[in-house]
């Protein structure tokens, strides 16, 4: 984890404070369900649940042990005997390391996935209001970074909204998913540790139980769970490239907001970089390439090894900490993005009225014109615009074989900017749910 790229809300999640005192509560909760199943005192449960709950845990000291055991688990729950005294050996009974470990990673994971959809929320409602904005502001479709044909930026902005509400979906699946618990025991047989404990626990934490844990929590769950923080992060980038593409000198119809004081550079003063969007395609990156080693995570030995083990004490918070950085800059990428009407518009009048060729080939045919020749005849006059030769629809009003199909008023409505947007209210309403008007 880097600092530069994390908030606090987040990072708190994976502090060693809020481990260790999510791994008591799982002993506590374990404890208190022991008992009432009559596994060890109610009497020593409560001893457990009320010192380890006033506890202050001692990082150091925990680490102190820990280099002398070589086991993380054996550590704290020997920290924790300190703590608690002569009734400390009623806590663990029965369980494995990898309850508390697995379980722990389970209620990190959820409240992780509690925030990220949060962040996504904001990022939906900034786009919303941006795309409302700007719904009939036009402006050109690119296809292979070539101008295609009008749409509006209302539009453009719609479809990363739906992308991201199904984001949304997604993270709420995966929190489901990966929100499991596992109590029990060496190789998942509940030998020693009674199932009603595991649902106890579960329910106290809010967690579902795990059918079968194989001593661990299958790495499927978590192999999808990291998989869909990667297609978020893709969605990300989609939208950061689309912000660096108008920003581009020669396009110019949207950019990032420009502070007071701000440098672009330390050599060209006049520099006015994208650097929030560059910055989110490369946080984009790490977030995906922490899917990878998650996949391959599912593929323990048996009933279980630990090689997925330092895998993870790396993706579960590098790769929430980097998400959730990369979502609130978005937001207040596109709260804060400054468009540019005028640009788009003097944009969409650059190639000579080309992006209306589609409606003149449509047009052709629906005059008893074949395709291919409709096709020919547009083209060659498509070419000569496009060489600087004249504007597309002055020179299909020059040639007779064109104004043989159709006339120059007929052509001239061909050329109507309004006809391209029609349909946006249908989009709207069906990305937003909003009346047609």
């Amino acid at each position: 984890m880097i600092p530069r790229y994390a908030r606090a809300e987040m990072t708190d999640i994976w502090t060693p404070e809020t481990k260790f005192r999510i791994w008591f509560e799982i002993e506590a909760h374990a404890a208190d369900a022991m008992a009432e199943i009559g596994m060890i005192p109610r009497e020593a449960a409560k001893v457990i649940r009320e010192k380890g709950s006033a506890a202050t845990f001692d990082i150091d000291r925990i680490d102190a042990i820990e280099r002398e055991t070589k086991h993380d688990v054996v550590a704290f729950l020997t920290h924790l005997s300190e703590i608690v005294g002569p009734e400390a050996r009623f806590v663990h009974q029965g369980m494995t390391s990898s309850d508390v470990l697995d379980t722990t990673l389970a209620v990190q994971l959820a409240r992780a996935s509690d925030i990220l959809i949060a962040d996504v929320d904001r990022l939906l409602a900034a786009l919303k209001t941006r795309a409302f904005e700007h719904k009939m502001t036009p402006t050109i479709g690119r296809s292979h970074g070539i101008h295609a044909e009008p749409t509006t930026f209302g539009v453009k902005l719609a479809g990363f909204y739906a992308e991201f509400a199904r984001a949304k979906e997604r993270l709420q699946m995966a929190r489901k998913e990966i929100a499991t618990c596992a109590i029990s025991g060496a190789i998942g047989s509940f030998a020693n540790v009674d199932p009603r404990i595991e649902e106890h626990v579960a329910k106290a934490l809010g967690l579902a139980v795990e059918p079968v844990s194989t001593q661990v929590i299958p790495r499927d769950r978590h192999a999808m769970f990291f998989a869909t923080l990667g297609v978020v992060a893709s969605s990300l980038e989609r939208l950061a490239t689309e912000v660096r593409h108008l920003q581009r000198t020669e396009v110019l119809e949207a950019e990032e907001f420009f502070s007071a004081g701000q440098k672009g550079s330390s050599a060209m003063p006049h520099k006015r970089n994208p650097v929030l969007s560059e910055n989110l395609a490369g946080l984009s990156r790490m977030v995906r390439a922490y899917a990878m080693p998650a996949m391959e995570n599912v593929a323990l030995w048996h009933e279980r090894d630990i090689s997925h083990s330092s895998v993870e004490r790396y993706i579960g918070p590098d790769a929430t900490i980097t998400l959730d950085f990369a979502l609130n800059r978005a937001v207040g990428m596109i709260d804060k993005l400054i468009v540019y009407p005028e640009r788009m518009q003097k944009n969409l009048d650059l190639p000579a009225g080309l992006v209306n060729s589609q409606r003149v080939l449509l047009a052709f045919t629906q005059k008893g014109v074949s395709r291919e020749d409709g096709y020919r005849l547009v083209q060659k006059h498509a070419m000569r615009a496009w060489n600087g030769e004249g504007a597309l629809l002055d020179l299909l009003k020059a040639d007779p074989e064109v104004t043989a199909k159709l006339s120059s008023k007929e052509l001239e409505e061909l050329f109507d900017l309004g006809y391209h947007f029609k349909h946006v209210d249908t989009i709207f309403a069906r990305v937003f749910g909003t009346a047609r008007k």
